[in-house]
């Protein structure tokens, strides 16, 4: 009997949980890519303290690099979800959000949390991403305005 699942490919980012909690930064299996929640930590530092937007672009470069080590690109990210601190820095986090894929759309959630592992850290984002997915669909459909 031949084995038909497909391969699974991991990419380490080297980070002081990977090998501590047992998970690995991003897994591919076949065209998808599962990548793990990514703060703004850069050789165990938090970066940005007290600046949400700009530990939000510090996290999606630790994401995006990952979902590239493993053949993709932010082309093919179908799905994010966020999870934030203070609810008042839900706008500026959207915002950069905005700024990487308003283009792509994919689908998002935003979650307020009551916190994160370091008290430093004010948001972490996981992507999830389709390859060959790349190409926008000619027409968007949309149904009106909602929240």
């Amino acid at each position: 009997m031949t084995d038909k699942s497909p391969t699974r490919r991991h990419f380490s980012s080297g980070g002081l949980y990977e090998g501590r909690f047992g998970y690995c930064r991003a897994l591919r299996t076949g065209e998808r890519i599962l990548v793990s929640g990514c703060t703004s930590v850069i050789d165990g530092q938090v970066r940005h303290p007290g600046d949400a937007a700009a530990q939000m672009r510090v996290a999606l470069d630790t994401a995006i690099e990952a979902l590239t080590a493993l053949g993709g690109s932010a082309a093919d990210v179908v799905s994010t979800r966020i999870y934030v601190v203070n609810r008042r820095d839900c706008e500026p986090v959207g915002v950069v959000h905005g700024e990487r894929f308003a283009r792509i759309r994919p689908t998002a959630t935003m979650v307020l949390v009551a916190g994160l592992i370091e008290q430093a850290m004010l948001v972490e984002v996981e992507l999830e991403a389709c390859i060959g997915t790349a190409d926008p669909p000619e027409q968007a459909l949309s149904r009106g305005r909602r929240r």
